[in-house]
């Protein structure tokens, strides 16, 4: 059974829908959910977090309804289902370790030895001196902040993270540092986790399966590796595509990238550069094809054009490989 859920979940801002009826499910490993500003992922992730009713649809906590837990429940899944935010989330008025030691105090009873050793512990277990405790977030760099904001997260022994884009601002050293280190926790703890992000390269290090999110939809789900490499959407591959490759030619643009959602027919026909009369008067449906679920009519197509742009890119022209191992 999934840790965490949701079922046709709508979410809105006063009238305006913002998620409209999205399913998807996390359990242990990694599960992706891509899209670019504006796509409705964070509002989702505020939802999965208990942090935002649905105005339709239900979010489960394994098989309990989120909405209907008693405070004993709610207790329960706060410690379960952790976020991590960016790093510049972090407290500037806090140290490393009253942030740390902040979640030990609101879930367990510890003494302040204890939870002295606990937090030395955690920031050991990120690959941080533990000597960083006395030092707030302007003292320390991008990555030490991140890794800060993770053992934070991890001091009450969760079952599942929910990571909102966590290696924005980072440079691409770092950022395969924090990969490295979130794929060593899903390995040896056992840890499922919920990765938010508009960099494909993140997803294909770390997660399964992915999600892909345009304008509060999810356009593409299945296997994160054929999403990646054999896109059958057109704004997948528009995202895939747009992944710059060292040492290779400028990536090409697909239709008009900076178009807003269509507000009847397919949401993605103002910039799809296959469009034809039926995406303007019919909402595409979700449906299978090569192993996973697709909501355009012309899905078909854009599986032969993600080959042929995957030959002109000379390879597989999966974004993974672009974000290296840390060292």
């Amino acid at each position: 059974m999934s840790v965490l859920s949701a079922d046709a979940v709508t979410l809105a801002y006063g009238a305006a829908p913002v998620v409209h009826e999205v399913s998807l499910a996390v359990d242990e490993g990694g599960v992706g959910l891509i899209g670019e500003s504006g796509s409705g992922k964070t509002t989702l992730a505020r939802a999965l977090l208990g942090l935002l009713r649905p105005r339709s649809g239900t979010i489960r906590y394994g098989s309990r309804d989120l909405a209907a837990l008693d405070r004993s429940g709610r207790a329960e899944f706060r410690r379960a289902v952790q976020p991590v935010f960016q790093a510049e989330a972090l407290d500037p008025r806090m140290t490393a370790a009253a942030s740390i030691g902040e979640a030990l105090t609101t879930h367990h009873r510890m003494s302040r030895a204890g939870r002295r050793a606990r937090v030395a512990e955690l920031l050991d277990g990120v690959g941080l001196d533990p000597a960083l405790a006395a030092r707030r977030p302007h003292q320390m760099s991008g990555g030490q902040r991140q890794r800060v904001a993770i053992a934070r997260a991890l001091a009450v022994e969760p079952r599942l993270l929910v990571l909102d884009e966590p290696t924005s601002a980072l440079d691409v050293t770092v950022q395969a540092r924090i990969l490295d280190l979130l794929e060593g926790l899903a390995g040896g703890r056992g840890l499922g986790y919920l990765l938010i992000t508009h960099n494909l390269g993140v997803v294909g290090r770390l997660c399964r399966t992915s999600h892909v999110l345009f304008a509060g939809r999810v356009v593409e789900s299945g296997p994160t590796r054929d999403l990646l490499v054999h896109p059958a959407h057109p704004y997948t591959l528009a995202l895939r595509d747009a992944v710059p490759r060292l040492g290779g030619e400028p990536p090409r643009a697909s239709g008009r990238t900076e178009a807003a959602p269509a507000a009847t027919g397919c949401p993605f026909r103002l910039r799809c550069p296959l469009a034809v009369d039926r995406c303007r008067d019919e909402a595409p449906e979700a449906r299978e094809v090569t192993g996973r679920r697709v909501a355009c009519h012309r899905a078909e197509d854009v599986l032969e054009r993600a080959l042929d742009a995957s030959r002109w890119r000379g390879g597989t022209g999966h974004p993974a490989h672009h974000i290296q191992k840390g060292h």
